[in-house]
């Protein structure tokens, strides 16, 4: 047990803070025994309100000052610099992240906010000379409407942080529905969107079940953005189909990585690594599958296992942690069946696949590696989510280039050579919506395009300016100014 407060949350309606009908609870993965969080469930009724005061707050908030709005998002990223101490090691506590994880991920939420605040006076219209003498022509972004915003566990402060920030920025109303197994973070944005005085009704905040809170919010919303697994979002599509509501999806991946045999070692590794086991793979963009070159093959297996049991796997708030639990008990489980179904295929075990005792009682994983895999096997062609990656051995580029794209999904792939040429047909080759050289698979930046294409992604992109097409829709305008 630890000696942090119960934290207590409740939905955020209109501007106030409401109780539900029903409680959730939540506990600490890395001690079981530990109870982080009791929340107020949203009832039909209460989700009901909660876009009706969204479209209520609209037009107030369309037409807000431009440098009030940008202003308020400034001061949250500000605030949430100030507190990320505090809020990261509720978000460590409640998620299972490291501390130092924890924290650079509020400050990533800061970021997001300050970035988009700079994007409220950065206008995206155009302004044209028409083919008709006399006439103008004015293309103009106006909010999209009413954003219903539905966020996973992985990343409880950044994904609603990013996805308010661009919808706010952009002049849109919210209503927020974050993962009901991790939704203390979340409840610390939106209490400091509260604290810094954002119009009522502009951001709402709905507590619980996705399953009971998807159609209204679908049924209600002018736009939906949704990040989670990918059946889920073909649900969601389907459902936002019958009211025609924009949506953007993003959802999961396969990541490949190429390590051709003229690989720097040391940073092939180094970055295989990072890409499969940090945040206990618990990243859409992390590394699954390893495409090795027959010719380093047996050396990159057996320094990159070297690595895998090299981790220190504990306690999220430990100081000596670099991996702490799986966030949940469902996805600790469907690891386990994971591991277990690969072992039945016939893939080598080569690292992990194994419960990790600590010194509290928690969800603890051994970071997984196996060999002698092929391209066509299960545990090549779903996504596990989480701390497990399978070695594919390969002849040469076209080949890795080949097995890299024969999967569903297409969210990133990355390659390691020091072969300009190499890397070049293979960005240009890969149908992956990111591609990474001599990088992991996973991390991110906030001022650019992230996402995948179909199935691993639908509609238009996250982050940076790409957020336009999704927050905003277009008008075009022709003056005929020779009668004005």
């Amino acid at each position: 047990m630890t000696n942090d407060t119960l934290f207590i949350g409740q939905n955020y309606i209109d501007g106030a803070w409401r109780d539900g009908d029903t409680l959730l609870e939540t506990f600490n993965p890395s001690d079981l025994d530990e109870q982080v969080g009791r929340y107020s469930k949203a009832s039909p009724a209460d989700i009901e309100q909660a876009m009706d005061a969204a479209h209520r707050a609209l037009p107030a908030w369309r037409g807000y000052n431009m440098q009030a709005r940008a202003d308020l998002l400034r001061k949250v990223g500000d605030l949430l610099i100030e507190r990320s101490a505090s809020i990261g090691r509720l978000l460590a506590r409640e998620e299972g992240k490291t501390l130092p994880d924890a924290i650079g991920e509020t400050i990533r939420a800061a970021q997001c906010f300050h970035f988009y605040a700079g994007e409220v006076l950065r206008n995206p219209g155009q302004w044209h000379d028409s083919m008709r003498d006399g006439h103008n022509i004015i293309v103009s972004h106006e909010p999209v409407g009413v954003v219903a915003t539905i966020t996973p566990w992985n990343f409880p402060i950044a994904l609603p942080a990013w996805k308010l920030a661009a919808a706010l920025a952009y002049g849109n109303s919210v209503v927020l529905k974050p993962s009901s197994f991790v939704p203390a973070a979340a409840i610390m944005l939106v209490r400091l969107l509260d604290e810094i005085g954002v119009p009522k009704g502009v951001v709402n905040l709905v507590l619980g079940d996705g399953r009971i809170a998807g159609d209204i919010m679908i049924d209600s919303a002018d736009a939906l953005t949704f990040t989670g697994g990918t059946e889920t979002g073909r649900a969601v599509l389907q459902r936002s189909a019958l009211s025609m509501t924009k949506v953007q999806l993003e959802l999961g991946g396969k990541n490949p990585l190429i390590v051709l045999d003229d690989a720097d070692m040391d940073l092939a590794v180094s970055i295989a690594a990072n890409g499969a086991w940090i945040q206990t793979g618990q990243r859409c963009t992390g590394t699954e599958r390893f495409i090795v070159g027959d010719k380093v093959h047996d050396e990159f297996v057996e320094r990159v296992a070297k690595e895998a049991k090299a981790y220190r796997v504990g306690h999220a708030l430990d100081a000596d942690t670099q991996i702490g639990p799986v966030a949940t008990a469902p996805q600790f489980r469907a690891n386990l069946e994971f591991i277990a179904s690969a072992k039945a295929e016939g893939a080598d075990l080569i690292a992990g696949g194994c419960e990790v005792e600590c010194r509290t009682r928690g969800l603890y994983l051994a970071p997984t590696l196996f060999a002698n895999t092929r391209n066509d096997m299960q545990l090549n062609r779903h996504e596990s989510f989480g701390p497990i990656a399978a070695v594919i051995k390969v002849q040469d580029l076209d080949e890795a280039i080949s097995v890299a794209n024969d999967c569903d999904f297409a969210l990133s792939a990355g390659i390691a050579t020091q072969n300009l040429r190499a890397a070049e047909q293979f960005r240009s080759s890969s149908k992956a919506g990111m591609v990474m050289v001599n990088a992991p698979t996973a991390g991110l930046e906030y001022h650019v395009p992230l996402g995948g294409r179909a199935p691993s992604g639908f509609g238009p992109r996250e982050t940076g300016t790409a957020s336009a097409a999704f927050f905003t829709e277009m008008k075009t305008a022709y003056i005929n100014h020779g009668v004005i």
